[in-house]
């Protein structure tokens, strides 16, 4: 008996079909099979429904006069914006993925107006009309192979790539390709090898002289490197100095202690509930993987818990080797080599 086919990866992807106005509301509405079965969920979808409407209508004219926000998390068809201390939640104009930057990402700044509601939640809801230019970006890891970059996160400052010394050991040739996306995305990368305090178990004296002499050549390099451990709170004070008043990308295999470190730093801060409060009420799922959390000393950090790695988009097989500064000067060790090799080969000719 023959299963049911497949969908094509166009037709699962409703949230792109949605905001380059090629789905109908009732379609997405259907599709997206919410389940939700409370008294207000026509009321809200009316509401949806208004404000979208309000959007197409809207002249544009004024533009330049609405508030700024930035986007601090996205959903499947709503995103939600911080505006001089005030969240807001938001719909995206359908006509604007024709005239301006595309997909709205976590770390854009826009321009929105006003929807004169209020979702259940309390927060005023309103429309984003306008996509400022992005400092920065980083893309998607498959996103090389694409005609347009996949963007994921705008406008962030840095990234932070945390290594662990052992349980899981230090991946090094993805540590490098981090490196390359933070870089081609206009990011300043920091590199961060945690669990030191693992330095005298099995697994860590195993990696101990590999992984100091690791760190020490891209110091040498000009990468901005700190080794810490939280159980015996080394380097969280740097670390700490190193977040205020910037915006970082949290970036790292799974279980090398992202979350630990912030939680350290800010005890009130959990990535692990942010990573799984998924589902904010009336069917609304998030659909991007990341996420922007406020710094109590100033600044942010920006948890990407679904993306495993970034693309390297604008990295070609000519100018990859401005991204290995020391394989170009023939002074890399040869897993560094391995690595520029491997990516190398990664990229269309």
């Amino acid at each position: 008996m023959k299963g049911k086919p497949k969908k094509s990866p166009r037709e699962k992807d409703l949230t792109s079909r949605y905001f380059s106005g090629r789905l109908d509301e009732d379609r997405v509405d259907q599709q997206e099979r919410f389940g939700d079965k409370s008294k207000n969920f026509q009321q809200r979808k009316t509401e949806k429904t208004a404000i979208l409407r309000a959007a197409e209508e809207s002249v544009g004219g004024d533009i330049d006069l609405l508030p700024v926000g930035d986007v601090i998390q996205v959903y499947s068809l709503f995103c939600e914006i911080e505006s001089a201390g005030k969240v807001w939640f938001c719909v995206v104009r359908r006509t604007l993925t024709k005239v301006s930057a595309g997909f709205i990402v976590v770390g854009d700044r826009v321009r929105f107006r006003d929807g004169g509601t209020i979702d259940e939640q309390g927060r005023p809801e309103a429309v984003i009309e306008q996509i400022l230019p992005r400092a920065t970006l980083l893309t998607r890891a498959d996103s090389f192979k694409a005609i347009e970059p996949q963007p994921i996160v705008a406008n962030a400052d840095q990234m932070l790539i945390v290594a662990a010394l052992a349980e899981p050991w230090p991946k090094w040739g993805l540590i490098d390709r981090m490196l390359v996306a933070a870089k081609a995305g206009g990011l300043i990368p920091i590199l961060c090898l945690n669990k030191a305090d693992l330095a005298q178990t099995k697994g860590g004296r195993k990696e101990l002289d590999f992984a100091l002499a690791a760190m020490d050549h891209y110091k040498a390099i000009g990468v901005t490197t700190l080794t810490t451990s939280v159980p015996d709170h080394l380097g969280l004070d740097e670390l700490k100095e190193l977040l205020a008043n910037k915006t970082t990308v949290l970036s790292g295999h799974s279980g090398v202690g992202k979350s630990s470190l912030i939680r350290a730093i800010q005890p009130a801060l959990d990535l692990r509930v942010g990573a799984i409060s998924n589902y904010t009420g009336k069917g609304r799922h998030t659909t991007t993987t990341a996420q922007r959390f406020a710094l109590d000393g100033g600044g942010y950090v920006i948890d990407t818990p679904g993306v495993k790695l970034f693309g390297l988009w604008n990295v070609t097989r000519e100018n990859l080797p401005q991204f290995f500064p020391d394989v170009e000067a023939g002074t890399a060790p040869d897993w560094r080599q391995e690595s520029y090799q491997r990516i190398l080969d990664s990229l269309t000719a």
